[in-house]
């Protein structure tokens, strides 16, 4: 286990946990009541570019206001390689747990996916760039940013742990309970994963192939 994040400004670092936490959720609770339902692929793509600023923010509030390197929300990009192939890895393990999730919630009389029933399903490379800014951004977050920040600020590994999680699995409700279910099952395999590589690249990889290859390739492949 590394040692936590000396937080020389936590001022900055509470900021950050807000956005890191809070903000993208509130933002697409918000966009979706201003905006209404999604009707084109242009407002999905706004909606997208409005997450993407908050992961801009909270990056250069790294940077610049807890003056503090991108390793130390597990970023290394000295062997990209090595990090790719992890997740590549844990994204087959996503695979098959999400598989057997959905058999499971299917005994039991709940559906994953309910948002799919939905009349408008954006062009495949708008749903592509859905799931590599939910790669990017909930992962940096939910595990690199909001573990890493919790710990330095002394919160206990569990709460440091568990706190992201359940927050990340709220932040789905939208998509009803099989989401939110999946998405606390899922986190958690990300979360395991994250505190015993800190490889925050490894972990947006598999989450980008696996949403990818859930919501692109098996619809493409299927004629959904």
């Amino acid at each position: 286990m590394a040692s936590p994040t000396t937080i020389r400004r936590p001022a900055a670092t509470y900021v950050g946990l807000a956005i890191a936490l809070l903000a993208a959720p509130i933002f697409i609770a918000v966009f979706r009541q201003v905006t209404g339902a999604n009707r084109s692929d242009l407002q999905v793509l706004a909606r997208e570019l409005g997450v993407w600023v908050l992961v801009a923010v909270l990056l250069w509030i790294v940077k610049r206001r807890e003056v503090l390197p991108l390793t130390s929300i597990g970023l290394h990009t000295d062997r990209p390689l090595r990090s790719i192939l992890r997740g590549t890895v844990l994204a087959i393990v996503v695979l098959v747990v999400t598989f057997g999730l959905y058999l499971l919630l299917q005994q039991l009389g709940i559906h994953l996916g309910d948002e799919h029933r939905r009349a408008f399903h954006p062009s495949p490379w708008v749903v592509t760039l859905v799931m590599l800014r939910a790669g990017v951004a909930e992962e940096i977050f939910y595990r690199g940013y909001a573990i890493e920040r919790l710990q330095g600020l002394g919160a206990g590994r569990l709460l440091a742990w568990v706190l992201p999680l359940a927050l990340f699995a709220a932040a789905h409700y939208p998509q009803g309970p099989g989401g939110i279910i999946a998405a606390a099952v899922l986190g958690a395999v990300f979360t395991v994963f994250y505190v015993k590589f800190r490889d925050l690249l490894a972990n947006i990889t598999a989450h980008f192939l696996g949403d990818f290859v859930l919501n692109v390739v098996l619809p493409l492949v299927s004629g959904a």
